[in-house]
């Protein structure tokens, strides 16, 4: 079953992140607290979405986040899907599927003309998944990202 996340999921999808980032090999990097997820999906200003897959016990066992974006060049907003992770012991059971036909469910239904993510390169099961759905990389592009002491000397600031 696929639905949009709760307030009370929150535990749930801290747990499942924290698993997606020991998987990519980056576990150091997730700092995120349970109280900033809470925050940025359920406070005042939400600064992204959340959609669970769940299993019969309606125990979490996948989730996606996402936020919308904007295209200048379509003029209309789009979703960038920042995770996609179902446990491993549920892969298999179109959990991953169905999260994603859920957001291109709205896309469309918003007139969402693009649902973007990134992928790592060493990750050939998820790329087969993907392109498996019809997704094809965007080889034309690089991601580039500022961070910690680097985004500090950008903003022209000393890094805490």
């Amino acid at each position: 079953m696929i639905r949009p996340a709760t307030p009370a999921d929150v535990p749930a999808i801290h747990a499942l992140i924290r698993e997606l980032a020991d998987y990519e090999r980056a576990l150091s990097e997730a700092k995120a607290t349970e109280e900033q997820l809470h925050e940025a999906l359920f406070g005042p200003r939400p600064a992204a979405y959340a959609h669970v897959a769940t299993d019969s016990t309606d125990s979490v066992i996948g989730y996606a986040v996402w936020f919308l974006n904007f295209s200048t060049w379509r003029g209309v907003h789009g979703i960038y899907l920042e995770d996609l992770y179902v446990r491993p012991t549920a892969r298999g059971g179109g959990h991953g599927k169905a999260l994603l036909t859920e957001l291109a469910r709205l896309c469309v239904e918003h007139g969402y003309q693009r649902l973007e993510w990134s992928v790592l390169n060493w990750n050939t099961p998820a790329i087969d998944f993907y392109e498996s759905l019809g997704a094809r990389p965007q080889d034309d592009w690089t991601v580039y990202r500022l961070t910690d002491e680097a985004l500090a000397n950008a903003a022209g600031v000393s890094a805490r």
